[in-house]
């Protein structure tokens, strides 16, 4: 018989308690909380009576699960209860359900590492091992199986969510993805509808579509046997206006004819990071399944085609086919100082970067008083994720084959606050310039990420496109999310600066 431990907490930490400080520390320093308390959760009970009492003393709540955010969502002055979930954190196979459970404070990390000791399976989430699954998963992510198996949410089976109803009282649902479940919609909601928008996500439940077996190896991807990775890294100083933009143009035309579902080059995943000059750094990295056949030969061309044209050496190239799940694997934690400060914003791209962006990105990447902390990525994306119609999860971007990231960070004083984010968004402006200072939907781009959230694109003067941020995160799907929200929502109890608006 397997002995039963109790549940950890609930526990209440006050601004007397020498926890407090650790505890409402932001992973982004330009915000700090000061909630009147941070309650951990151990148990969707547990949730449930801690929002109850939030709601019941009308204080403002905030729920917080790995922490990674990007904005102040968790950490806004008007947040009194800060709910951490980071105890509520258990992975494993639920037999009733046929189905892995993820509990809502687990990170990626924990995650990853829990499927494929037991069982050899994976998930195509995200690349920093540290970001909690509930804003993770509820956003839409995707990482560097995606290409080949989709977006996480393509996997989402079922969510456990806390809600809150007219009358003020919480209590727990499970929504699901079979078409008679009454609550469906909120499960579809929580397919990239992004996090902190309709209650508190307790559990994610993960199985496949058309997985139908009681061998729980069965019911989610198999993780590769072995990666074989390419890391290039390029010295800054030689390259040429030209040549800069040459690299770019090649690495964007490459996933412009490599990114349709069915693709052989479907499981090959790659990330181009391009600090400041000041900052140094010009590098790629791919990554393959090293048991797709001729994989040597796929990552040869790719990385012919990369540089045709391209008459910089690189000061590394090294290649390497790693074990699953080793040193191969890219944790991205950006930015990498756990006391820095920073600002990210971000775009799909349906094709490669027009002339004006290139020479934008070129423009302010080289610029004589930039940050050292500014960056370009641009990460792969299509594939598989393009095999699912726009409207069947709530994320829309279905048919984008890259993600860029435009941000600063790493600085560490509040007093370079003001310089920093002038110069990131006066970047990320430029090149958007095209389409109202914003990546529109259109031709080229398609809009941005929820979970990479940029309360700039709700600023009319930094947004000068007429095109509402909502529109930009979610297009079409948004008025269904808006029914969502007042459904499960009505009160508004869950929101922050980008969240879910109730319709009028």
């Amino acid at each position: 018989m397997t002995e039963q431990f109790p549940a950890f907490g609930p526990v209440t930490v006050t601004p007397a308690d020498p926890r407090y400080e650790n505890l409402v520390e932001s992973y982004n320093h330009r915000f700090v909380g000061k909630p009147d308390y941070v309650r951990l959760a151990g148990s969707t009970e547990q949730v449930v009576a801690a929002v109850q009492e939030a709601v019941d003393a009308g204080k403002r709540l905030a729920v917080r699960s790995g922490g990674h955010c990007f904005e102040d969502f968790t950490s806004s002055p008007d947040v009194q209860v800060l709910l951490d979930l980071s105890r509520l954190n258990a992975v494993y196979y639920d037999e009733s359900r046929r189905a892995f459970a993820v509990e809502g404070g687990a990170t990626l990390g924990h995650v990853y590492r829990v499927l494929y000791s037991g069982w050899g399976v994976t998930i195509p989430a995200g690349t920093c091992f540290e970001v909690g699954v509930g804003g993770h998963i509820s956003g839409g992510g995707y990482g560097h199986l995606s290409r080949r198996d989709g977006l996480v949410v393509d996997h989402l089976y079922a969510v456990e969510v806390v809600v809150v109803d007219e009358a003020g009282k919480a209590s727990a649902v499970v929504a699901t993805r079979e078409e008679d479940d009454p609550h469906r919609d909120l499960w579809w909601a929580h397919t990239g509808g992004g996090g902190g928008n309709f209650g508190v996500v307790t559990r994610f439940w993960l199985r496949s579509p058309g997985a139908d077996s009681d061998d729980p190896a069965q019911l989610l991807p198999k993780a590769p046997r072995a990666m074989r990775r390419q890391a290039v890294v390029w010295p800054w100083p030689a390259f040429t206006p030209e040549s800069f933009k040459r690299v770019l143009r090649n690495y964007c035309a490459w996933y412009e004819r490599n990114s349709d579902p069915g693709s052989p080059y479907e499981s090959l995943w790659s990330n181009l990071i391009i600090t400041h000059k000041d900052g140094g750094i010009f590098t790629v990295t791919a990554v393959l399944d090293e048991d797709v056949p001729d994989s040597q030969q796929l990552l040869a061309a790719w990385f012919a085609a990369l540089t045709e044209g391209v008459d910089v050496e690189p000061v590394m190239n090294d290649i390497a086919v790693l074990p699953w799940f080793s040193t191969w694997m890219p944790s991205y934690s950006w930015p990498n100082d756990p006391n820095g400060r920073y600002k990210n914003k971000a775009g799909y791209l349906r094709k490669g970067f027009t002339e004006h962006q290139l020479d934008a990105i070129h423009r302010h990447l080289t610029v004589e008083g930039g940050t050292a902390g500014g960056c370009l990525v641009v990460t792969g994306f299509g594939g598989q994720v393009n095999a699912v119609a726009p409207d069947a999860t709530a994320i829309p971007q279905r048919d984008s084959i890259l993600k860029a990231s435009i941000s600063t960070g790493m600085w560490l004083s509040p007093e370079e606050d003001e310089a920093n984010l002038a110069w990131v968004q006066a970047y990320y402006r430029d090149v958007y310039a095209e389409s109202g200072g914003v990546p529109v939907p259109g031709e080229v781009n398609d809009g941005s990420y929820i979970s990479y959230p940029d309360v700039d694109l709700a600023d009319p003067a930094q947004n000068t496109s007429g095109v509402p941020w909502s529109t930009l995160y979610y297009k079409d799907n948004y008025p269904r999310l808006q029914d969502v929200k007042r459904r499960y929502d009505p009160r508004d109890v869950f929101r922050h600066a980008l969240s879910i608006r109730l319709p009028d």
